[in-house]
């Protein structure tokens, strides 16, 4: 730091201490807020984007992933004579009831898939494999929602819809937006949890083989299926993600939420730069009446600008992980990719140096002589 700025900044440590407390208040605000959108909008869509499928075939009128209505197992021969498809596995996914060990019960939403393929299957499994539900009986939660299951440890016995079940893997990370947790096993065990016909499925995932345009082999679907939806697996992705971000109240206030935030944490940080700047208009006066040029006194300012948004990006966003580490074990899922970092790191310059700029005018317009006067 050259030696002007860094003892303009350090001279006032009280003050410094002020100036860094509101860019650390405006980036846990910014990245909260955001981090929470973009988890929300994550999870909505997790089973889909990991599922593994180019294409997903559903009946008319599906507007999101978790309410489906069923399939005669007739499209599955069906998408499997299409040109262009290699692989197809059936999908349930249905809401049911959940009987813990000490008899209380809790709604869930259970994934039938095929476990030889992993299609629409669980991810992130810290214990058990996908060919454990194989077997009868058995399913796969997350680690976040054991106490809410009564899943003690693995083997732990349970009832799905008043069938026996018996947990057999754990997972990490897969998390329902909602408070009902994902169950995921096989597709046969999940006819019997879900009290579906043998003969239907609620989903078609299909899978496109090498140099195969997938939406011409989604036309083919269409033409060939007929009353059916087909979908793209990010296509699918984003319906499902607009029916809960705009459809519904939820991600509307989310999204409110994080541009306010986004707003007050760039009116806290303007202000706070600012107002530093301003404060030191004798220092700069008397720099300028020993003759120092305007672009000097630019860089000065400039530089403080620039330090003081390194410093508190550094503590901001180190009390930002802070308060998402503790926000944890509440439920929140707060997500922060390395792009959201890198970007709030470049709003926090952008933020100050701006805000250290608007101030330069009124040290270009300030006369060195009023230095002296008292």
């Amino acid at each position: 730091m050259p030696l002007l700025a860094r003892r303009n900044l350090l001279y006032d440590k009280a003050r410094f201490a002020v100036t860094l407390a509101g860019i650390v208040f405006a980036i846990v605000l910014v990245v909260i807020q955001l981090g929470l959108f973009i988890g929300f909008t994550v999870a909505t869509s997790a089973v889909i984007d990991h599922s593994g499928a180019d294409l997903w075939i559903a009946a008319k009128g599906v507007q999101y992933f978790e309410v489906a209505f069923p399939l005669s197992e007739r499209k599955l021969y069906l998408a499997l004579g299409t040109p262009g498809i290699v692989s197809a596995d059936k999908l349930i996914v249905r809401f049911t009831a959940w009987r813990r060990p000490d008899g209380a019960e809790t709604n869930v939403v259970v994934v039938g898939f095929n476990p030889a393929t992993g299609a629409g299957g669980p991810w992130n499994l810290i214990a058990g494999s996908l060919r454990d539900l194989e077997i009868a009986d058995t399913v796969v939660v997350d680690e976040f929602y054991r106490q809410g299951l009564g899943v003690r440890e693995l083997g732990e016995q349970v009832e799905i819809n008043n069938r026996r079940a018996r947990v057999v893997g754990l997972t990490r990370g897969i998390r329902s937006f909602t408070t009902t947790p994902f169950v995921f096993t096989s597709f046969k065990n999940a006819l019997n949890y879900t009290s579906t016909a043998e003969d239907q499925t609620m989903y078609v995932l299909a899978r496109t083989g090498p140099g195969a345009a997938p939406e011409e082999v989604k036309a083919r679907l269409r033409e060939r299926l007929g009353d059916v939806d087909v979908f793209t697996r990010q296509e699918f992705s984003e319906r499902t993600r607009h029916y809960w971000l705009f459809t519904t109240g939820a991600g509307i206030a989310l999204l409110v939420a994080a541009l306010v935030g986004l707003m007050v944490g760039c009116v806290v940080v303007a202000q706070t730069i600012y107002a530093t700047t301003v404060d030191h208009l004798r220092e700069f006066g008397t720099l300028k009446a020993i003759g120092a040029s305007n672009s000097y006194v630019y860089s000065v300012i400039v530089q403080q600008a620039v330090w003081s948004a390194v410093a508190g990006y550094g503590l901001g966003m180190g009390a930002a992980f802070g308060v998402i580490r503790l926000s944890r074990g509440a439920g929140a899922a707060i997500l922060v990719p390395w792009q959201l970092t890198a970007a709030i790191f470049g709003l926090t310059l952008l933020m100050c140096v701006t805000a250290s700029l608007v101030s330069v005018h009124r040290v270009t317009r300030l006369d060195p002589a009023e230095v002296f006067r008292e």
